[in-house]
């Protein structure tokens, strides 16, 4: 199986995005790419070469599912599992988030000690279909 090492994290919250790092750097040992918009993404997530990507759904300008679509028609990142994190969590809203092509959605605020044993377990589980 291959190892989860690097992270693409799309979150426009500054606060939110320093608490993921720390946890997903320190407690997971992950490389994390932290994205502060939908179009640097789109940007730097080719040359990071992420293995899972992790957005916020609430964002302006580009939303989440926004964001994910167009990384989808990027070169190389049609099979990356994707996650999101979000507090709309309402069954239309997460059916939503599947359709899109979610395969985990995480509720905040997420327990930044659980979130990289939250995304190594939603990896594993992808990668091993």
């Amino acid at each position: 199986m291959t190892a989860l090492t690097r992270i693409l994290y799309v979150e426009d919250a500054p606060d939110i995005q320093v608490i993921a790092k720390l946890a997903l750097e320190s407690i997971g040992g992950y490389e994390v790419l932290m994205c502060s918009s939908g179009a640097a993404a789109l940007a730097q997530a080719p040359a990071f070469k992420p293995q899972l990507l992790v957005l916020d759904v609430m964002m302006p300008n580009m939303s989440g599912p926004e964001t994910l679509l167009a990384l989808r028609e990027l070169p190389n990142f049609s099979t990356q599992p994707a996650v999101f994190v979000t507090a709309k969590t309402q069954p239309d809203a997460l059916a939503h988030y599947r359709q899109v092509g979610a395969v985990e959605v995480i509720e905040k605020p997420f327990d930044p000690l659980k979130l990289a044993a939250q995304l190594q377990e939603v990896f594993n589980r992808y990668a091993s279909h």
